[in-house]
């Protein structure tokens, strides 16, 4: 008898005629066949006998023919489940790209199935044939409908912002200035006696101060210039200085007046001068002009202090966290008691995907994040996710795209670090770190954070450390902790490692009952 048959003698009662076959298990020893079937209509005793004498004649006579019957109503949440839990175990690259919000079901005849998935995500799932046709299958054998799965643009969850919320501050820092001393006057004794650090000098203003280090003098003349009755007149003379004062270099003109002509050429190389003038926008670039010259310097023993960062963003802007559900790996059935160091603060648990290992500029040319991916535990359970791709602006090494899956197509569209990187150190914001080997993410975080003048300044624990003194085991990578506490997980990717590595430091704390020194 086929499988076909077998169906259409169970489908011809009338309570079972949406029935599908899900699984027919054998037991040799026991002697017994049990067929497991689904169906999504009421059905009666009567239809249940049916049933049983369908497998009965289905099995040979020395075994023993078992009927388990199911009602299953394909609700959108009870699809959507399925859905998340096939993913996790057959296709673990697409479920670190999928949570619930980005699955949409339609109930109809058939239903639909919808994965929402952005622009870098695309192209991964098209040439994934078989991603959709699997989960059509899957469904197909659990539930007593027919199935069509689509793509569809995922839409960012914008939520409504109230009136009274507090609106971004505008980034005002006062930019920096010295103390000129030993001041001697060339062209004007009536001028500033507080210089503004070069470094800050990215603003208008038709009278800024300056002073430091001559490290170049270039003499130029304007370009001649013809007037109304065609005559040339001669273009005028000028000097090009070049200063710096410890924090950066500025050229800059002057033009030079009788007057103090003599004692303005008599600056040379390696003299400091404080000079006042115009820092005027012309196209889109700013040019600082010196109205007058005098000698000056910084204090003597003189140390810039540290530019004050910007503040913490109010608000994301391109990418906010999402609630986080473990739909796969929840466990009803075991808990055990969470340690007062877990709920006593929160934590954000993170990793990178990066075009290389230079993380420092010391280390050469500075290598770029492709993906950055975290987990915030809260309550010392995970809560919030913050996943993103990052377009490194430039090409990938072969080598990191046989490691990570990622491609240049895949990250054309995603956001550069500088449009992401104020919304994660809006993430971390008063929480202490968590990585596996945690100082190699910890510094290009902090690299890039501090290249947009955020502040970087956590905590940090790392489960390399901890599991090296509270497991025995052949080796600390993160895959062979993953299998000594039974997690699945796609390997090299932001995401999946940073919510592996996460549960693996929530199993270590429970472990040490407190947390490491910092």
């Amino acid at each position: 008898m086929t499988q076909e048959e077998f169906l259409g003698q169970i489908r011809s009662a009338d309570g079972l005629r949406r029935a599908v076959l899900r699984a027919v298990e054998i037991d040799r020893s026991a002697r017994e066949c049990v067929f497991d079937l689904v169906t999504d209509t009421p059905y009666t005793a009567e239809d249940e006998q049916a049933a049983e004498r369908a497998v009965r004649a289905a099995v040979p006579a020395s075994m023993r023919a078992r009927v388990q019957l199911h009602k299953l109503v394909a609700d959108p949440s009870l699809v959507r489940s399925k859905i998340l839990e096939y993913l996790s175990h057959s296709h673990r690259a697409a479920s670190a790209c999928i949570r619930a919000e980005d699955v949409e079901v339609v109930l109809g005849d058939p239903v639909k199935f919808v994965f929402g998935v952005d622009g870098a995500e695309r192209g991964f799932f098209e040439k994934n044939e078989q991603l959709l046709s699997g989960v059509k299958a899957m469904l197909e054998r659990n539930f007593c409908n027919k199935f069509e799965g689509s793509l569809a643009d995922k839409v960012k969850e914008v939520k409504e912002e109230e009136e009274t919320e507090e609106e971004e501050q505008f980034d005002y820092r006062p930019a920096r200035t010295f103390a000129i001393e030993g001041f001697e006057t060339i062209d004007e004794a009536n001028v500033p006696k507080l210089a503004t650090y070069i470094a800050d000098c990215d603003f208008t203003s038709n009278s800024l101060t300056i002073c430091g280090e001559v490290t170049s003098i270039q003499e130029r003349t304007t370009k001649p210039k013809t007037d109304a009755s065609g005559a040339t007149k001669e273009g005028k003379p000028y000097l090009r200085f070049t200063l710096n004062d410890g924090t950066g270099f500025l050229s800059f003109s002057y033009f030079i007046r009788k007057r103090t002509e003599e004692k303005i050429r008599a600056i040379k190389e390696g003299d400091r001068i404080v000079c006042t003038g115009e820092n005027e926008l012309y196209g889109d670039r700013l040019s600082f002009t010196a109205r007058y010259i005098n000698r000056g310097h910084a204090p003597e023993g003189f140390v810039p202090e540290k530019k004050k960062g910007k503040s913490v963003p109010l608000h994301y802007s391109r990418v906010a966290p999402e609630e986080y559900v473990d739909y796969s790996q929840l466990n009803l059935f075991e808990s055990s008691e969470i340690p007062p160091a877990l709920t006593g603060q929160t934590f954000v648990v993170f990793d990178l995907e990066t075009t290389g290992l230079v993380n420092t500029p010391t280390g050469g040319k500075m290598d770029a994040i492709t993906e950055i991916g975290a987990v915030k535990i809260i309550g010392g359970e995970i809560k919030e996710k913050f996943s993103t791709l990052v377009n490194p602006e430039r090409k990938l090494p072969e080598e990191i795209v046989k490691l990570t899956g990622l491609t240049d197509d895949m990250l054309a569209d995603a956001p550069r670090i500088s449009d992401v990187i104020g919304d994660f150190v809006k993430f971390c914001d008063g929480c202490s770190l968590v990585g596996h080997n945690v100082q190699f993410d910890y510094k290009f975080v902090r690299y890039y954070a501090e290249k947009d003048e955020y502040p970087f300044e956590h905590p940090t624990y790392d489960t390399m450390t901890l599991a090296q003194e509270l497991l025995f085991l052949k080796n600390y990578k993160l895959d062979t902790l993953a299998d000594h506490y039974g997690i699945s997980f796609n390997h090299h990717r932001a995401w999946s490692d940073a919510l592996t590595t996460a549960k693996i430091f929530i199993e270590l704390i429970k472990a040490k009952k407190c947390l490491p020194k910092a």
